[in-house]
């Protein structure tokens, strides 16, 4: 199979680019890519593509994301989560309201820092490779949404919540900034990704990416050959001429162009595998 996108269920203790490897051997193909890094404590919803499928995670509608965590309160660990805890400081238990509350304070726009252990690049390195050379790790504050947050269990020193989230939110950041408000340290324990947009975890079936692009479809009234044969198009063929990037479908193929004072092919074209 040349063309596949599907995701996998990535389990606990592994890293993404690891686990990547294992699914690689699996099938026996050599061009494989991953949309979406889940930490090695972290496990779920892990979207996968093969061959030409590879060129079109950033086509793809991956918001809403929705994660479940458990926040262990009192807890420090560098990395926020249970892989470096250093030092454990059980508070008092609060009341339910009140970490309800705080919870909810969530919810909407909010800013962030995310975790000096994370795949942000800082001057073209990764911030993880700075964090364990002892470097100082400066990450800028990045906004991002909190679309719905709840509290699932609260079993002190451990509370459970879900959260539906904006593609870059840091739920590891999300614990942490939980825990602070409630004037503690918080590492999470647990961490799941149910869904990316419309990409949940249903057995490694094949998906059609023409389903999953966030991208509008536009039509091509010239001759069909100049879109198999690659060559110059001009914008007076197309259906939708308004600026902008569109998909376009012809025979077994698809292409994404982009319409601008001309035409440009941003992804020439890619055999629909289904």
């Amino acid at each position: 199979m040349n063309n596949k996108l599907f995701v996998v269920n990535k389990p606990l203790f592994i890293s993404s680019n690891q686990y990547l490897s294992k699914i690689k051997r699996r099938y026996k193909v050599k061009k494989a890519g991953f949309s979406g890094t889940l930490d090695p404590f972290a496990k779920g919803c892990f979207i996968v593509a093969f061959g030409q499928y590879t060129k079109l995670f950033q086509y793809l509608k991956k918001t809403p994301k929705r994660y479940k965590a458990t926040l262990f309160l009192g807890a420090y660990s560098e990395t926020l989560d249970i892989e470096k805890i250093s030092k454990v400081e059980i508070p008092q238990a609060f009341d339910f309201d009140e970490v309800e509350k705080v919870v909810n304070s969530f919810r909407g726009k909010i800013t962030q820092i995310p975790p000096k252990y994370s795949a942000k690049k800082i001057d073209g390195i990764r911030a993880y490779d700075l964090a364990r050379n002892g470097e100082d790790v400066d990450i800028k504050k990045i906004e991002v949404e909190i679309f719905d947050i709840k509290i699932t269990n609260y079993s002190h020193p451990f509370f459970s919540f879900e959260a539906e989230v904006s593609e870059g939110t840091y739920i590891r950041s999300l614990g942490r900034d939980i825990a602070e408000k409630l004037g503690v340290d918080g590492a999470l324990t647990y961490l799941e990704r149910l869904n990316e947009g419309k990409f949940v975890f249903e057995d490694e079936k094949p998906l059609n990416p023409l389903e999953y692009l966030d991208l509008e479809k536009n039509e091509y009234l010239g001759d069909i050959e100049n879109l198999v044969l690659g060559r110059k198009l001009n914008i007076d063929d197309f259906k939708i001429k308004k600026k902008g990037k569109y998909v376009v479908e012809f025979e077994n193929y698809f292409a994404i162009i982009e319409i601008d004072e001309n035409v440009k092919y941003l992804l020439n074209k890619v055999e629909l595998c289904l």
